[in-house]
């Protein structure tokens, strides 16, 4: 009769705590975002004036140039909004996703309101679901 030892030995584990994304990491990515979905915007609405698609809204015509600044500066109140949701929310994330969706959605009732033919307020809403599309996945990302 034989015996056969099986030695054993502890491994130590890598698994480090998940740490939470930094304040500077969440607004780097999404002044990013922000560049990147006025950039996209403004490509959008040159597109839709391309075709043949106006961007007047009663009467003045809105530039390309224009959809870049508003979506620019409606991202960056996103971001202020991402950083108080970080600070104070339990689950941020889901904070950020579930109020973001809402106010792009609400950002529709403007635009179906718009005194501007049914084309224009196509590309206007169509404008705000690109800016959406990159901006709160990008942040979402970036909190925990």
């Amino acid at each position: 009769m034989s015996t056969t030892a099986t030695a054993t030995a502890t491994v130590p584990t890598t698994d480090a705590p998940a740490t939470t994304p930094t304040l500077g990491s969440v607004l780097l990515t999404g002044a990013a975002a922000t560049v990147a979905a006025a950039i996209a915007t403004a490509a959008v609405a040159a597109a839709g004036q391309a075709v043949g698609i106006g961007t007047a809204v009663s009467g003045a015509t809105i530039p390309a140039p224009g959809f870049a600044f508003l979506t620019a500066i409606f991202s960056v109140v996103g971001l202020v909004i991402a950083t108080a949701l970080r600070r104070f929310a339990r689950h941020p994330r889901t904070a950020w996703i579930r109020t973001t969706v809402a106010l792009t959605v609400l950002s529709f009732v403007p635009d179906v309101l718009a005194d501007a033919t049914v084309a224009t307020r196509m590309l206007l809403m169509l404008t705000h679901v690109v800016a959406a599309a990159i901006v709160i996945p990008a942040v979402a990302r970036r909190l925990s």
